[in-house]
């Protein structure tokens, strides 16, 4: 069975900027028992204590450059490896290459696991810019202007559009209206999830 709560939910969650997808992230580690687990934290964690890939990441940032594949994997490979991780995950941020696919189901696969699936929240292009750009004003924030934003959407589509349709191939994408309030979209992704048997640990 590919993830109730007894086996794990392994996850990612992908989501156009203003979609709310950190939001939903964390409320799902929550219900699902299961670590939210952010490259751009991770890449701060490591950087903030030190540790050597902290050092190799905090060199390339500050000389203006991508972090590398090779470095990134490290980097997702040493958190999944941790304790809390065992029973499951979910992914916020990675993968974001054809080659970081690959190299999450290489690593999955070394450990007799798969990925369960693949929460896309969707929402209508023109209501995100919308509300990003209130919440610009409302922030004071008036470098973010509607032209910015929908860049913003636009990396996020070129990004991300090629994974989506990897995962979709493979029956694993769910698509999850992102717009409403945050318990009515959580209601939505739990609904979703449920109907690959994956359901919170407080109903196992």
């Amino acid at each position: 069975m590919t993830g109730g709560s007894d086996s794990g939910a392994r996850l990612l969650i992908v989501g156009p900027p203003g979609a709310g997808k950190g939001t939903q992230a964390v409320r799902i580690a929550e219900s699902y028992g299961i670590p939210a687990i952010s490259t751009g934290d991770i890449f701060r964690a490591n950087v903030k204590d030190e540790t050597p890939l902290g050092v190799q990441v905090k060199a390339i940032l500050d000389a203006g450059d991508y972090v590398p594949d090779s470095l990134t994997n490290e980097l997702i490979s040493d958190r999944l490896s941790q304790p809390d991780a065992a029973e499951g995950f979910l992914l916020d941020g990675y993968p974001r290459t054809a080659d970081q696919v690959v190299f999450l189901d290489e690593l999955l696969a070394s450990k007799g696991e798969a990925l369960s699936a693949v929460v896309q929240l969707v929402a209508d292009r023109d209501e995100i810019v919308e509300r990003l750009r209130k919440r610009a004003l409302d922030q004071g924030r008036s470098d973010d202007t509607e032209d910015a934003i929908r860049h913003r959407q636009d990396v996020y589509l070129r990004e991300t559009g090629p994974l989506i349709a990897t995962y979709a191939e493979r029956g694993l994408v769910l698509e999850v209206d992102g717009l409403g309030a945050i318990d009515v979209v959580a209601d939505r992704i739990d609904a979703a999830l449920s109907s690959r048997d994956i359901r919170p640990t407080a109903a196992a």
